[in-house]
């Protein structure tokens, strides 16, 4: 068996680098209509979708996969079962590229294969041994199905939703492993005090975030919304301060976590304050979540995943760090652009360079990995 289907890390994490270098590399093109792909979506459509639920539902992929195996004990999905489901999202960003090309109803099926499916293999291996604990994390996967059928159906709601989810699930996996990876590092090194336990404020902060981020789903103009995610903002980014995460400066592989959440603090915020005031754009909030929080925490995880899974040192290089940066300037350019009228484009493509700077030094420095036998 190649070892690209020994574990589900290895073929979907090199996937969702892979076309978020392609998506993003060809998105300025598309927006400036220097080409043109025979696609149902208009370019912005295609964007978002193809970031949601092409690069970000193969990451997700990659984590879960991985993830449930370490949960129940047993062997991974490898070989045919996982070539399929690589096979199946692939064929949905096929059909979504060329989607005139094909039936309606069979582009929607194609597409929306791969979820389904991961549900199904997700779903089989927590109920072979009971694993009640993690059930609920089998539901963002479904939902995620659900928005992309409605962006299909060109529903405005779908990304909405789609990006809710996503922010749902980094805050469920973050208040996992984000105290206890800093805790261990901590208690390594002898420095106190340690990032405590999940408690009663954990379950509020996220309770008020999950409640907002769903309201805003539905009702994305009510200032009563803004409220709540700007109360949301303030409670995860107490949240994040109880992790400790300034005493992890000297580790950038588990800084750059710390430093994914505080993305999505931002990204919350600033969702609030554009459905309470005029004076921040929606676009700024929505890319602070997308390019700002899923970006930079799923390359945190996906360059920390394969340090470990493949039996390398826990320590980030000076390549690695470099990806870092450049996501987070993307994210930081993507943001100013959307209060800039004039010089707008050019700071796109000053945010897109960055971007795809970031993945592409993420296939060359951690694609040989992903590819080779576990040392």
């Amino acid at each position: 068996m190649p070892p690209l289907l020994t574990a589900g890390f290895r073929p979907f994490f090199l996937a969702a680098g892979a076309w978020a270098t392609l998506a993003m590399a060809a998105w300025m093109p598309l927006l400036t209509g220097q080409f043109d792909l025979p696609s149902r979506f208009d370019p912005l459509s295609l964007h978002i979708h193809e970031m949601l639920f092409g690069f970000v539902m193969a990451a997700a992929g990659g984590f879960l996969l991985t993830a449930i195996s370490n949960w129940t004990g047993r062997a991974p999905v490898t070989g045919t079962p996982l070539a399929v489901l690589l096979g199946l999202w692939l064929l949905g960003r096929i059909v979504c590229l060329g989607s005139m090309l094909i039936p309606g109803w069979l582009v929607v099926a194609a597409d929306l294969s791969f979820p389904v499916a991961l549900e199904v293999v997700a779903a089989r291996e927590l109920l072979a041994v009971g694993n009640r604990r993690n059930y609920p994390l089998l539901a963002p996967v479904f939902v995620l199905a659900i928005a992309n059928l409605l962006m299909h159906l060109q529903r405005d709601i779908g990304w909405r939703l789609g990006i809710a989810v996503v922010i749902v699930l980094i805050s469920v996996i973050s208040g996992r492993i984000v105290p206890a990876f800093t805790r261990n590092w901590l208690n390594a090194r002898g420095i106190k005090p340690v990032p405590p336990s999940a408690d009663l404020l954990d379950r509020i902060a996220l309770g008020v975030l999950h409640a907002g981020m769903i309201a805003w789903t539905f009702l994305p103009s009510w200032l009563p919304v803004g409220a709540l995610l700007l109360i949301a903002a303030v409670l995860n980014l107490i949240r994040l301060a109880r992790w400790r995460g300034i005493a992890t400066l000297e580790e950038p592989l588990l800084l750059v976590l710390h430093i994914g959440y505080l993305w999505l603090v931002i990204g919350v915020a600033l969702l609030g304050l554009s459905l309470i005031t005029d004076a921040v754009p929606p676009a700024a909030a929505v890319h602070a979540l997308t390019a700002g929080a899923m970006g930079t925490m799923i390359l945190a995880v996906m360059t920390r995943a394969t340090l470990g899974h493949t039996g390398r040192v826990l320590r980030a290089d000076r390549v690695t760090m470099l990806i870092y940066a450049l996501a987070s300037a993307s994210a930081v350019v993507r943001i100013v652009a959307a209060w800039v009228g004039e010089g707008q484009m050019g700071l796109y493509e000053v945010a897109s360079l960055a971007w795809v700077g970031a993945f592409a030094l993420f296939l060359g420095e951690y694609g040989p990995m992903l590819l080779a036998p576990r040392r």
